[in-house]
């Protein structure tokens, strides 16, 4: 009983899986959400930082917390990937989601919500479990034991 409360995700998964859902995970996030906000200009980061500056009420970060979200969204779904500052990464990924989520459940309540929603449980799944086998902090961390 107490190895259904560890979170080990090779209990749930074998280690290609969970390494197969982390690279989806990743590559999805990067390829149809990040990329392009990473390439846009200030103006579309500060209309995403816009999101969470409203709640926290100093427009000046409108700009570093929007960059601070497509980074998230595309690099740190490409280190996902690969599997290097996964849980960093992984924590970026989910503090954007969550904002993500909030915004789009209180603009389109809960059936326009389904992507952000899937995106912040995946990310946060990879937050709590951590890199895996399969991953370059695996091997990092092997090599220097």
């Amino acid at each position: 009983m107490s190895s259904f409360f560890s979170l080990n995700p090779s209990y749930f998964f074998s280690s290609k899986s969970y390494f197969l859902l982390r690279l989806a995970t990743g590559f999805f996030m990067c390829y149809f959400h990040g990329w392009s906000k990473l390439m846009s200009d200030s103006d579309r980061w500060y209309r995403l930082g816009a999101t969470i500056t409203e709640f926290i009420g100093n427009d000046a970060l409108s700009i570093p917390l929007g960059f601070m979200a497509a980074f998230a969204e595309s690099i740190g779904s490409l280190f996902i990937v690969i599997g290097l500052l996964t849980r960093p990464m992984a924590f970026l990924l989910f503090f954007t989601m969550l904002v993500a989520s909030s915004k789009k459940l209180l603009q389109a309540g809960i059936d326009g919500s389904e992507l952000p929603l899937l995106y912040l449980c995946l990310s946060f799944f990879i937050l709590l479990n951590g890199p895996g086998k399969y991953s370059l902090d695996n091997l990092i961390n092997s090599k220097t034991k």
